[in-house]
């Protein structure tokens, strides 16, 4: 069987339809978004579910950048230490970042998400030379269970950018933990500079099965165009699309009109491209740079502006056939793979087919590598590791974090039950939105709000580590997961389903309780708590069936 056999490609006709990436710290730095989740009310507003979280670590208060809050990180993490750079000129959400201990295993900011959701996140990096070397470390970067990828801005930094890297996600339970870990090439502390989740629609990216893999991105170009990244609100999700200028004579670059897309790509992409004239073959090698021996998933976006003429030709890529006879039209096409092999330099290549009378083009394209997901401990275990707190839950206008357009004063008298919106708890903020005018872009001109529910909150501190004084700064993040950074002082089974098998906190100056909750770890065959300073009577242990050692 051949070796690509197993790679799906597809064309889709569409109607209406771990590299670092770096930019100057310095100009405009906006995220938001528009796409939200319809909820039904009782009143004639509009309203939606925010659908991005935006935090700046290392920040103590609330930065409106842009006209848009993001959040302190201090609710999201409780280990590091936040620092502010003292780098001149840098962008206002690159001034602050926290770091984190190197002794650490792993530091973890924990986030509410949807179960289920598929999630954009994006982590980005700007040194400042917070560690008083002149390098940056190089580290581990996690979501959940699963190594993501390694985080290396050296090169970034000396060009005086920041590094941002993406990846693409299903949330498994309420919370997704993203995590910075030590690892063999690291000499001094992790950082982080921000942190951003963004909900996606099911569509995007969904030949990928995410109960099995992740994505993270090589590349993502709008070729042909040579202006500012491309991104919100162009791109509904925020994602990132890098100018690919082309320096060959031979390529022509021209203006691409294209309407009724679907919104994977956005439409800005289709308005260039790089071609070449008829008979003539168009290559170029992109991703740029040398990418790993690995499985990719490859998705190429084109579209034709040509009223007369056939265009058809046949697409290679590194010499491999990846697909033949592409008719492309002016109702766009997109060729993707879901698991393609790739190595090293890779060229793609568009040759014309016999009987087109236009050359090649190609407008845009995205690289993932597909990520094996690591897993996650058993939900059981990380209750019984784990707390959620939720506390009465209102709506209100007043004293919430505002993370749109400043419109408080229409909610001021605002006040609902959580109950009448049927929300999953796992959310702290509504986005209130409704139509007032038509706008030449959005067709429409709406009013903002996010409205938090008032006292709904996570508490990041496992019950365990609740009740005991000075346990393992590590204790954050997947217990188990990755195996090389889990818990100190926790041991964990293998196979299909994670759990925690042992317990040892001997001789670690604990102090404090003993919570009742350790009698859920229902897997338990060792405690061990000897030569620590814990108080209070020993809960019921009667459930740990398996204990063998206590």
């Amino acid at each position: 069987m051949s070796p690509f056999s197993l790679s799906l490609i597809l064309a889709l006709i569409v109607s209406l339809l771990s590299l670092s990436f770096s930019q100057p710290p310095h100009g405009n730095f906006l995220s938001s978004l528009s796409l939200s989740l319809s909820l039904s009310l009782t009143i004639f507003f509009s309203c939606f579910l925010f659908s991005a979280t935006l935090i700046n670590c290392g920040a103590t208060v609330d930065t409106e950048i842009d006209g848009y809050l993001w959040s302190p990180d201090t609710e999201f993490t409780s280990t590091g230490t936040p620092k502010t750079l003292t780098t001149p000129n840098v962008l206002p959400l690159l001034s602050t970042v926290r770091s984190f201990p190197i002794s650490n295993r792993k530091s973890c900011y924990t986030v509410p998400v949807y179960r289920y959701g598929k999630y954009l996140i994006r982590t980005t990096y700007f040194y400042g030379g917070i560690n008083g070397q002149h390098s940056p470390p190089v580290f581990d970067q996690i979501v959940d269970g699963t190594i993501w990828s390694m985080v290396n801005t050296t090169e970034d930094y000396s060009k005086g950018n920041y590094s941002y890297y993406e990846g693409v996600f299903v949330a498994q339970g309420k919370y997704m933990s993203i995590c910075v870990a030590s690892n063999s090439y690291t000499d001094s502390n992790p950082f982080m500079s921000a942190l951003e989740l963004v909900l996606m629609t099911d569509s995007v990216y969904n030949s990928t099965d995410f109960g099995k893999h992740g994505l993270g991105l090589i590349a993502r170009h709008s070729f042909g165009y040579q202006g500012n990244v491309i991104r919100y609100p162009d791109d509904q999700f925020d994602r990132f699309w890098e100018p690919f200028g082309q320096n060959d004579p031979t390529g022509i670059i021209s203006n691409v009109s294209v309407s009724g897309f679907w919104n994977l790509p956005p439409l800005k992409v289709f308005e260039t491209q790089l071609t070449t004239g008829p008979s003539e073959h168009l290559e170029l090698q992109w991703p740029v740079g040398s990418i790993p021996n690995s499985t990719y998933y490859i998705a190429l976006y084109f579209a034709d502006d040509h009223a007369n003429g056939s265009r058809v030709f046949n697409i290679s890529v590194s010499g491999i056939p990846y697909y033949s006879n592409l008719n492309v039209t002016s109702d766009g096409v997109v060729v993707f793979a879901t698991q393609w092999p790739l190595s090293a330099l890779t060229n793609i290549t568009l040759t014309p087919a016999a009987g087109s009378t236009v050359g090649p083009l190609i407008n845009a394209g995205e690289v993932f590598s597909v990520l094996p997901l690591g897993g996650r401990t058993t939900t059981r275990d990380v209750l019984a590791l784990g707390d959620i707190s939720d506390e009465p839950a209102i709506l209100s206008g007043e004293g919430c974090r505002i993370r749109g357009k400043r419109n408080l004063e229409y909610f001021k008298d605002f006040r609902l039950q959580l109950k009448t919106f049927n929300l999953d708890t796992s959310t702290s903020c509504l986005k209130i939105k409704w139509q007032e005018k038509k706008d030449a872009f959005y067709e429409i001109n709406y009013h903002a709000c996010i409205l938090c529910i008032k006292g709904l909150h996570f508490i990041a501190l496992e019950k365990v580590r609740n009740s005991l004084q000075h346990a393992p700064p590590d204790w954050n993040g997947d217990p188990c997961l990755p195996s090389q950074y889990s818990w100190t002082g926790i041991t964990c089974s293998t196979g299909s389903r994670i759990r925690v098998i042992s317990l040892n906190l001997t001789g670690m100056d604990l102090s404090g309780t003993l919570s009742p909750s350790i009698a859920n770890l229902t897997a338990l065959s060792t405690i061990l708590l000897g030569n620590n300073n814990i108080s209070g009577s020993i809960p019921d242990l009667s459930s740990l069936k398996m204990l063998e050692i206590l």
